[in-house]
């Protein structure tokens, strides 16, 4: 399935200042997985030493928060856009 992954701009190093691209995948897991292919390092970012999505970044497949879904299990179906938005945190 081919969907769109918007990039927050702290990522977009790894997408040569792309704020928007493709990713192909039926879950979040095979999405980021060929994010990874296509921009490598970017999973790291994403994703723990666990393979868990980081305490601090959101993930978005359309409107639904995958914390709160199946997380990387969540099914990304054909056109979706997903959105990863890094937690601001500060005082």
């Amino acid at each position: 399935m081919s969907v769109s992954v918007r990039i927050p701009t702290i990522l977009r190093t790894f997408t040569g200042g792309e704020s928007e691209v493709k990713a192909e995948g039926a879950t979040l897991s095979e999405v980021v997985a060929d994010l990874n292919a296509n921009h490598p390092g970017i999973a790291g970012r994403i994703l723990d030493d666990n393979g868990k999505i980081r305490r601090f970044v959101n993930v978005y497949v359309g409107d639904e928060d995958v914390r709160f879904a199946e997380g990387l299990d969540t099914a990304t179906p054909e056109g979706v856009q997903i959105s990863i938005i890094p937690a601001v945190a500060g005082g």
